[in-house]
């Protein structure tokens, strides 16, 4: 039975969910800025809650991005700080399979195009495809552009999730061929989507040293040039 924290910073909203075998429990606030304040509290109260100790664990899944630079930065060094002190692997997780995961749970919606706002007229953009195992996999690789430059894999059933609808909907729509009110706009990423892909990359060989866990921003900038 996997036993798996996972947490998440790297929106407005922040959270610590804790999987041990089927049972999840997830602790969730929109906070924005107070991350950094809140995450570790939030995590030793889903632990208290569990009857468990962190070192107990068999991992722990982090948001690794796109979203916040500062956000994405708090979950990695909370994340490296309590897997080095107790002794156990981290596992990256990407924060636009988390929203398509969560989406899944929510609406059963198979087929899924996600679009955070990126700020300076851009989305970070990721398609992904829900398994036989009831998993999000990714069908295009992620990246930061433009709505009007987002790429769908094509065929039919899309259907558009993440912030990033709501304010490039229309844009998205005539790109991807999806209806402009055909989305899920208030999605966001939540640490219990987090811990369910968490636990099956876990049990695929893919958690990493503390040492080795990084950010994945998607874009090296922060505000626009010129």
């Amino acid at each position: 039975m996997t036993t798996l924290l996972a947490i998440d910073t790297s929106g407005d909203a922040c959270s610590a969910a804790l999987l041990s075998g089927e049972r999840i429990e997830q602790v969730l606030e929109t906070a924005p800025r107070r991350h950094g304040e809140l995450i570790l509290g939030m995590m030793q109260q889903v632990l208290d809650n569990a009857g468990t100790r962190l070192d107990a664990l068999d991992a722990i899944a982090f948001a690794r991005g796109p979203g916040s630079f500062t956000g994405v930065r708090i979950a990695v060094a909370v994340a490296q700080g309590a897997a080095f002190g107790a002794g156990l692997p981290l596992v990256p997780v990407s924060t636009l399979a988390a929203i398509a995961q969560g989406e899944f749970r929510r609406s059963g919606e198979r087929r899924l195009l996600v679009a955070l706002d990126a700020r300076m007229g851009e989305v970070y953009w990721g398609c992904f495809e829900i398994d036989e195992r009831g998993l999000a996999v990714a069908r295009c690789e992620e990246r930061v552009c433009p709505p009007e430059g987002v790429e769908s894999p094509g065929g039919e059933g899309w259907f558009g999730v993440g912030p990033g609808w709501s304010v490039y909907g229309a844009e998205l729509a005539a790109r991807t061929g999806v209806a402009p009110n055909v989305h899920a706009g208030e999605a966001i990423c939540e640490a219990r989507d987090l811990a369910v892909l968490g636990a099956a990359e876990l049990a695929a060989g893919h958690a990493v040293p503390p040492e080795l866990a990084a950010p994945v921003y998607l874009r090296d900038r922060v505000t626009r040039v010129g």
